[in-house]
């Protein structure tokens, strides 16, 4: 039986984990790795240096707990498309709102996994190896057999699922981007539906299971 003081000292640890990855993942989104200082960090959490030493010993090791979380999140959303037998327009559509979903309420640590790829996956590339093409590979044989049971076209479905990866993203990493060039302050929720519309109809036609993706 966990004991009283056992269980606070577990939930103490979470919440201060908590605070610490928070804003570590906005400094490291803001700054990047090179330029984000644990000090820093400590500080906006409301922690001393040696405090926050105490939970991630490195500068490294708190990157590394970030981005985990970023992909135990993103993987979770992808395992979506495991069930071969479910209707692949039913899962198309998931998979795209999931993946929206995931950019509207966590764009920083989207963009925080994006810099890291971006400058050569330095520090993460094994765990990309490890964890990402395993279950690319799992999509791709969904796919597959979609095709041989001629429940959708032929499609080359790596580079499917790598336009859906950018098209879904894009409106995390490149939000600045897009405000700027609709003049508002941020996106808004219907920035986010209208993309849904338009990415979903984009994958189905890909699929043959949609002709016409934007209809006039």
């Amino acid at each position: 039986m966990t004991t009283a003081p056992a269980k606070y000292r577990v939930s103490h640890r979470g919440k201060v984990e908590t605070a610490i990855l928070g804003e570590a993942v906005r400094q490291f989104a803001e700054c990047g790795y090179e330029g984000t200082s644990i000090a820093t960090v400590a500080e906006r959490a409301g922690l001393s240096k040696q405090n926050l030493m105490y939970y991630f010993p490195t500068k490294q090791a708190l990157y590394q707990r970030v981005l985990d979380n970023v992909l135990d999140e993103w993987l979770a959303r992808m395992a979506c498309l495991a069930d071969p037998g479910k209707d692949p327009g039913d899962v198309l559509r998931a998979y795209v709102r999931a993946k929206l979903q995931f950019s509207r309420e966590q764009p920083l640590a989207s963009r925080v996994y994006a810099m890291e790829v971006i400058g050569g996956a330095k520090l993460y590339a094994d765990r990309i190896r490890s964890r990402v093409i395993p279950l690319l590979r799992a999509d791709i044989a969904v796919f597959e057999r979609w095709v041989a049971d001629g429940k959708i076209a032929p499609v080359n479905a790596t580079h499917l699922l790598f336009a859906v990866w950018a098209m879904t993203q894009s409106y995390a990493d490149f939000a600045a981007q897009m405000t700027l060039v609709l003049d508002r302050e941020q996106l808004q929720p219907s920035d986010f539906d209208d993309a849904e519309r338009l990415i979903t109809g984009m994958v189905l036609a890909a699929v043959g299971l949609q002709e016409n993706p934007c209809p006039i």
